[in-house]
């Protein structure tokens, strides 16, 4: 009895990770995103993402290399969050209300062509 629940269980996590890990997969357009990467985000993140744009060196808390574990292992979901609400004491403020829901899943799917997601194995 208790085999079986561990097996149920099991499977479970399985599907459920399986799911989590597709559902990473593009909401976005990538093309859309580059133009809007370019125009809103290189300053800061730089044209490969490793946070080494023109501005961004001049920053006290240095924006986000997208190239680094740390941040291939955010969920794309995490990323979204983060381009529409900002991080709390630092440079990146918010995009929400400058950018639509889809151009911001356009973003982050140009940020996974330059860094893709990396899950926990």
């Amino acid at each position: 009895m208790l085999r079986t629940r561990a097996i149920v269980v099991g499977v479970l996590l399985i599907i459920a990770f399986c799911s989590w890990v597709g559902a990473q997969e593009g909401l976005g357009n990538p093309k859309t995103g580059m133009a809007l990467y370019e125009q809103n985000c290189l300053r800061c993140h730089g044209g490969n993402g490793e946070g080494e744009g023109l501005e961004g060196r001049f920053l006290i808390v240095p924006p986000a290399n997208f190239q680094s574990a740390k941040s291939r292992l955010k969920t794309d979901w995490e990323l979204y969050n983060v381009i529409a609400y900002g991080v709390a004491v630092s440079p990146m403020h918010g995009w929400r209300g400058r950018l639509t829901d889809q151009q911001m899943w356009d973003v982050i799917s140009y940020i996974r062509l330059l860094a893709p997601f990396v899950p926990i194995s």
